[in-house]
């Protein structure tokens, strides 16, 4: 595709809760474009999407994973995410680099949790989207009962452009809104065409009903329409679509759709709207920029500039060739063999390779130009959120942001030699996952591995052990507390060593102040008339992360703490960088200790949709583990139940429920913030018990 057919480009992402469909309806699709010539079903472990031994055998998506296809003569690259809240990182990163999305909900489940953290990632980057109603062939489903869900608990202003015909097993066709014509699926072959047929008498009102919802709702948004609309002149099928794909794109409007993706039902529509109405680069929302040497930030917008400016979004390890660096252009071009630097890097890069990605399979090509999404082989040191250019730059593209991991586990081992592939196999995958973390316990020679969750954790050992034939010995997962403090506490201490020759002074007063949850680390120079020259200051700042990083009460890294620097003394021979780094760590040290230390825990939400009989021992079984009940709410035979429970109450939690409900209880959790662990269990945990 020609760098001047960018118009006829979409990067779409498809996302979703677990379970709404996602990979099966990305299959159609790829199926109906002739991408692929037999569709995969993930039941059957045979999804194109789903292309790792650890999706097949689960049935669910862990890594995004990325595909191009031609619909209606465009270019539509795809991004399949996942829906499971423990690999959250594939979600954000895709979401950061993509112009629009296709959110997929469940026609029985409709809003479910994690449909509602997936759509506030995409607002936080300014997807517009368009909202894909599936399974509308099921047991239960209802796509007004989800419009009110949508509603109720998104707040958005959707705008059904299509209606289903009939439901459940009486699922028959669609009606189009837009243009007022139905169509009915061949029931016998669902892959052909669908028939179009006039509107069934008893579906014209509820049409006219949305036809002019719509019209109404556009009106409010766009003024040639709304002169049209007060004067009562007719209004063209193309005049709404073009100003409803305005709408979509400024996300001030969300279209509706419906179908059935396994029977393979409304999948065309929904490629239609995607060119109809979703934006190519050209048109999307544009992106920040930030300057590093002044700090300033602008908005950069598609063709405002010819140089190269590409967004490192995800780095994936082959076993053959090495580094697989994907990457969003946003400018410019990159082209096979030239060289490329990292924003404020002034080392080049070759590249060897560029390729176009099908689920696990490559195609090359010899060049990414704006707007493309692709991969590139060659550089050694960009990683995950790079920004790429062709010269020397400090202009960064914003980076994407990423949530701490909040459980651990430890892995020793058998070997020297399996104790050098293990850390060289866990670099790499480190490399890969944003949200995986490790460190080397030099007393215990043990890895520690930190993740997202369980399920995240357990794919990362099954990872090293199938892909990196790594033998290892596994813990027990940990929580990973954190300290912080309650108190306000002002200390001062002064480091003095004389040896000889040269000595080490150096003076710090400093004042630690509890900081709000969630903020951090916050480091205040308040040195006035130079009692401690400026080039020591950040030494002193050091010196604390230091201290915060090894952890003072109970091991345990420090978090929401902030440190004023407000005097001090220096001596003009003795003083260095490391006498300051060395007296802000003790300082540090003694502060924390005095200043009300406590340990504090990662609180997890936990949705949880059970039917009603077994209601009443679930709820006693969230109590019993610390919870606390923040919402009930009911729907249709079953009940939706929000609660907020400590991690360390959550190992082994969905095998219990699993027995309290007879398998019929569906739960997903993600973490919501750091609290106070109770007195009588910190001690516990601090003792070691």
């Amino acid at each position: 595709m020609q760098i001047g057919d960018v118009k006829k480009i979409r990067n779409i992402g498809i996302m979703a809760h677990i379970d709404a469909g996602k990979t099966t309806t990305t299959e159609r699709v790829l199926f109906f474009a002739g991408r692929i010539h037999r569709i995969g079903e993930v039941h059957d472990g045979a999804a194109t999407m789903d292309w790792m031994e650890q999706e097949r055998e689960r049935g669910i998506t862990i890594t995004s994973a990325a595909t191009t296809c031609l619909w209606r003569n465009h270019n539509i690259n795809i991004i399949d995410t996942p829906g499971h809240v423990d690999f959250t990182a594939e979600v954000e990163r895709s979401l950061r680099v993509l112009d629009g999305a296709v959110a997929i909900f469940c026609a029985v489940g409709g809003v479910e949790p994690q449909t509602e953290t997936v759509w506030r990632q995409s607002e936080k980057y300014k997807v517009p989207k368009i909202v894909f109603i599936n399974k509308m062939d099921r047991i239960g489903a209802d796509f007004f009962a989800v419009l009110e869900m949508i509603d109720s608990k998104l707040g958005v202003n959707y705008v059904p452009i299509q209606l289903p015909i009939g439901k459940e097993d009486k699922f028959l066709g669609i009606i189009d809104v837009v243009e007022e014509r139905a169509f009915f699926f061949n029931q016998e072959d669902t892959t052909e065409e669908p028939e179009e047929r006039e509107i069934p008498d008893d579906y014209m009102e509820i049409t006219k009903k949305y036809r002019n919802e719509l019209i109404e709702k556009l009106a409010e948004v766009d003024d040639d329409l709304m002169n049209k609309y007060i004067e009562n002149q007719p209004i063209a099928v193309d005049e709404i679509k073009k100003s409803l794909s305005k709408a979509t794109i400024r996300s001030k409007m969300f279209p509706v759709l419906c179908g059935a993706a396994f029977k393979n039902k409304g999948v065309r529509m929904l490629m239609e709207a995607v060119v109809d109405y979703l934006p190519s680069p050209e048109d999307a929302p544009p992106v920040e920029v930030i300057d590093n040497d002044s700090e300033e930030k602008s908005l950069f917008r598609f063709g405002e500039k010819k140089d190269l400016l590409g967004l490192a979004f995800k780095i994936a390890v082959d076993p053959h060739i090495g580094k697989l660096i994907y990457c969003r252009i946003y400018s410019g071009s990159i082209k096979k063999g030239e060289y490329v630097f990292k924003a404020g890097s002034s080392k080049k890069e070759r590249i060897s390779r560029i390729v176009k990605m099908h689920a696990n399979k490559k195609e090359a090509v010899n060049v990414l130009s704006a707007g493309d999404i692709g991969a590139i082989i060659g550089p050694m040191n960009i990683t995950t959120g790079d920004t790429i250019c062709s010269q020397r730059s400090n202009l960064f593209l914003e980076n994407i942001e990423f949530p701490t991991p909040v459980i651990s586990v430890a892995v020793e081992a058998k070997n020297k030699i399996e104790q050098e592939k293990l850390s060289d196999s866990i670099r790499k995958l480190s490399n890969e996952d944003p949200t995986f973390n490790f460190f080397f316990n030099e007393e215990t020679s043990q890895t520690i591995l930190s993740g997202m969750g369980e399920l995240h954790l357990e794919i990362l050992i099954d990872r090293l052990k199938r892909e990196f034939n790594v033998s290892a010995n596994v813990g027990k997962p940990k929580v990973a507390f954190k300290e912080t403090i309650t108190n306000i506490q002002e200390e001062k201490y002064k480091h003095q060593k004389q040896t000889g020759g040269k000595g080490q002074f150096a003076e710090v007063h400093i004042e630690l102040i509890p900081a709000k949850k969630g903020e951090g680390f916050e480091f205040v120079n308040n040195i006035k008339q130079g009692v401690i020259p400026k080039e020591f200051i950040p030494a002193v700042e050091k010196g604390c992360i230091e201290a915060m990083e090894s952890g003072i009460y109970a091991g345990y890294p420090v978090i929401d703490v902030k440190v004023r620097l407000f005097d001090g003394r220096f001596h003009e021979v003795d003083s260095s960088e490391m006498a300051f780094k060395v007296a802000g760590y003790y300082a540090f040290k003694k502060a924390f200790m005095n200043a009300g230390p406590r340990l504090v825990e990662p609180i997890m939400t936990v949705d949880i949709s059970t039917p009603e009989e077994y209601f009443g021992p679930i709820t006693s079984n969230i109590t019993s583990r610390r919870g606390r009940i923040i919402l009930i709410e009911k729907k249709a035979k079953s009940q939706l139940i929000k609660a907020e429970i400590p991690l360390m109450e959550l190992f082994g939690y969905t095998t219990q429920l699993r027995s309290l409900s007879q398998g019929r209880a569906a739960e997903s959790m993600q973490f919501e913030r750091y609290d106070k662990v109770p007195p009588h269990i910190a001690s516990k945990i601090i003792e070691g018990d």
